[in-house]
């Protein structure tokens, strides 16, 4: 009789030597960023940023403000350039307190294409505490815990590469978007680089989670407004050597995260989740220990490949002309331009 093999180490197996054989198609400078990206490192992140000494990172609270802190850290460790008002700190005025959004830039390498910008962005609030229960705390690991720590380990690994990207990439985390997209919004009219400069916006959002109500999602994130510009394909094609797909996302979500504050501006912007609909969604239960590390890595190297070709001297995205749903982002780009 032969040796059965157990199925989840084989599909590991399987997909550790599909990943390699991709790899191969990558340049050095790309192979040295996905080597970079780690689950332990990435686990690391989000036990501190989802943990209870944060309370929730509600909007404004002692909690968002510890937030803050770590991932200015964890840019000024990773030797980012400080945008900011204050260090890397964009501070704005709220009328219940201080609220913060983190911004830390890696200058590209080319003197005129360094001008131009690409943004990875990510809400790093939650929803706070509710009043009774065991468990009070909405940790929010995956929402927005996940997008927050991806943005910080490509960072991290983009900052470490020999070799820049030809354009800049600021690398931004939101306070606010929970309550009604105050961080981005805030940031699209206070810009700390030029909007008539800024090509394409990347928003990350619960990158975490694997285990959607729909069904596993393994490798693949969906990207809002699939078909509002070319963004989508630019990514699902950068990905490849990853083993990711970028796919269309099923549901209404491209105005309901900080891309669309972009959108509105004119700057092609698109959120990019694996599981947008998960059991613990806005509950308590939404913990760190229930993330899909070693999947979330390989999302953040599929990402990462992507705004690595953003980044390049390739001709920028565009909105979609002929998409009526397109239309009037492609008119704020225009106006834009003017």
């Amino acid at each position: 009789m032969a040796r059965r093999v157990p199925r989840q180490p084989l599909i590991a197996a399987l997909l550790a030597a599909a990943i390699a054989l991709a790899s191969a198609a990558l340049t050095p400078e790309q192979q040295g960023v996905v080597s970079h990206i780690s689950a332990d490192s990435l686990r690391g992140h989000l036990s501190f940023i989802a943990s209870d000494l944060l309370e929730g990172r509600n909007t404004p609270s002692r909690g968002l403000d510890i937030a803050a802190e770590y991932i200015a850290a964890q840019f000024r460790r990773a030797g980012l350039e400080p945008v900011g008002d204050h260090d890397y700190f964009q501070t704005a005025k709220l009328p219940n307190g201080e609220a913060r959004n983190v911004a830390g830039l890696l200058r590209g390498s080319d003197p005129a294409l360094s001008q131009t910008y690409v943004i990875l962005s990510a809400h790093y609030d939650h929803i706070g505490m509710r009043s009774s229960g065991e468990d009070r705390i909405y940790n929010g690991a995956n929402d927005d815990g996940s997008g927050t720590v991806s943005v910080v380990e490509i960072a991290s690994a983009l900052a470490a590469a020999p070799e820049r990207s030809k354009r800049s990439i600021l690398f931004l985390t939101f306070y606010g978007e929970e309550p009604g997209l105050w961080g981005s919004s805030y940031y699209v009219d206070h810009p700390l680089e030029p909007l008539s400069k800024t090509i394409a916006e990347i928003n990350l959002e619960q990158i975490g989670r694997t285990d959607a109500t729909d069904g596993r999602h393994v490798n693949v994130a969906f990207v809002t407004g699939y078909d509002y510009s070319n963004v989508g394909s630019i990514l699902d094609q950068a990905a490849q050597p990853a083993g990711v797909e970028m796919k269309p996302i099923k549901g209404d979500y491209f105005s309901r995260s900080d891309n669309f504050a972009f959108a509105r501006a004119g700057i092609p912007a698109h959120t990019l989740a694996v599981a947008a609909d998960y059991s613990d969604y806005h509950k308590v239960s939404d913990e760190w220990q229930k993330i899909d590390y070693a999947n979330m890595a390989n999302v953040d190297r599929g990402i990462a490949l992507g705004l690595l070709q953003l980044a390049s001297d390739a001709p920028p995205p565009a909105w979609n002309e002929h998409s009526a749903a397109a239309r009037r982002y492609a008119d704020a780009a225009k106006k834009q331009r003017q």
